[in-house]
């Protein structure tokens, strides 16, 4: 009778499974690692084994040596060694035998970064954040933006049709929103979250954090690795993550193949979260949205923009010093310049005779000035190249 009704719940999964994506008979199959963690000798497979039981219509493929109980849909490809494990992971995917697979230590390409999900502790909502492992690129504002762009491809490969998209406050935010821009005026369809502070704007703080405001968090990666363990570990001292869904896959122009990332402290129940969320990107057809956006993203001319970018920050002959105007009292604050470009900021303002002095402010940087200067003063900022949408406070 147990197994009858085995069989009825796999059949009813997957008649739900095709309904999702269309693929009628289709199942799903996701491997795992089994060798690295720094936890218990079976943590990972213990995590595994959760998931299958959970999901008896998702083959389940354990890669290292040995099963430590049995299950219909659980099986084992045998590895002896991390370096095998990653081998053998590597035929199954590019044989198709399974179609996503979680792992530890693996190295990416540059190009690709990892996408972490994690669950928020102010309204237990989920946040992708983007990215947590990887490089997406050498140049750090072009970086982010690549993360962005991976950001809502993860979110739109977990069933997110419109997701919203906010960029932590750290260096190069300013700039990494004004590119994302010119893309979305050129036909990149994404939409900006707004803050839960007051003074709004799509660049996030700790608050926007804390409570999961957008859909997708854009950051630099080693900002995002550090969010990742806090997230998944607070609760716990760091020696053990026992929320989330790990640290993602990787995700880059022209990389298909679906491996996702835990840390050698991922416990059991994100062991599980990471299949659940390996099986939901496999139904939702990572690589086919990822194809989908880095085409509409180029479309919108993101290799222009990147370009323009690296070409910004090339070395330039030296300008002659610029004199200090004479110093004046500043009423008046500037804000919405990065803070890689508020010295340069500072400059151009000295140059048209402005005194200008450098600050930051409770929401981030601010060039400071004399309130009877601002006209002037954002004159000359938007003939320097500088975005439109400053604020001016007094």
């Amino acid at each position: 009778m147990n197994k009858i009704k085995a069989q009825i719940q796999e059949v009813f999964t997957e008649i739900a499974e095709g309904l999702e994506t269309g693929h009628f008979g289709a199942k799903v199959s996701v491997g795992v690692t089994l060798l690295g963690s720094e936890l218990a000798p079976d943590n990972l497979f213990q995590g595994a084994y959760r998931f299958a039981k959970q999901n008896p219509g998702v083959d389940v493929v354990c890669i290292g040596e040995e099963l430590l109980e049995e299950l219909p849909n659980l099986s084992l490809a045998e590895a002896h060694s991390e370096s095998e494990q990653h081998k053998v992971m590597e035929e199954l995917l590019d044989s198709g035998r399974i179609q996503a697979c979680v792992t530890q230590h693996y190295t990416f390409p540059i190009g690709v970064a990892t996408v972490g999900r994690v669950i928020t502790p102010g309204r237990g909502k989920e946040m992708i954040v983007a990215t947590t492992t990887g490089t997406a690129a050498a140049h750090r504002v072009v970086a982010m933006v690549q993360n962005a762009i991976a950001g809502i491809i993860a979110a739109k490969s977990l069933g997110i049709d419109r997701p919203t998209l906010g960029i932590l406050n750290v260096d190069g935010a300013r700039k990494v929103e004004q590119s994302l821009q010119k893309l979305k005026d050129n036909g990149f369809d994404f939409d900006w979250v707004t803050s839960e502070r007051a003074d709004g704007g799509a660049v996030m703080r700790g608050n926007d954090v804390l409570l999961g405001t957008p859909d997708v968090l854009v950051t630099d990666t080693l900002t995002g690795n550090i969010l990742m363990k806090m997230f998944s570990s607070a609760t716990t001292g760091g020696t053990y993550e026992s929320s989330g869904y790990g640290y993602g896959p990787g995700i880059g122009e022209g990389y298909d193949r679906n491996v996702l990332i835990l840390s050698r402290v991922s416990g059991i129940p994100v062991v599980a979260n990471a299949l659940a969320y390996a099986s939901e990107l496999v139904r939702h057809q990572l690589n086919d949205v990822a194809k989908e956006q880095y085409e509409a993203a180029n479309k919108a001319g993101l290799k222009k923009l990147v370009a323009e970018l690296i070409e910004a920050d090339a070395p330039a002959e030296k300008e002659a010093p610029v004199v200090e105007p004479p110093k004046e009292v500043t009423t008046a604050q500037i804000s919405g310049i990065d803070i890689m470009e508020l010295e340069d900021a500072v400059q151009v303002l000295w140059r048209a005779g402005i005194y200008a002095q450098s600050g930051m402010g409770c929401t981030g940087p601010i060039v400071l000035i004399n309130e009877e200067r601002i006209d002037a003063a954002m004159k000359a900022l938007l003939e320097g190249g500088y975005p439109t949408n400053l604020h001016v406070d007094c």
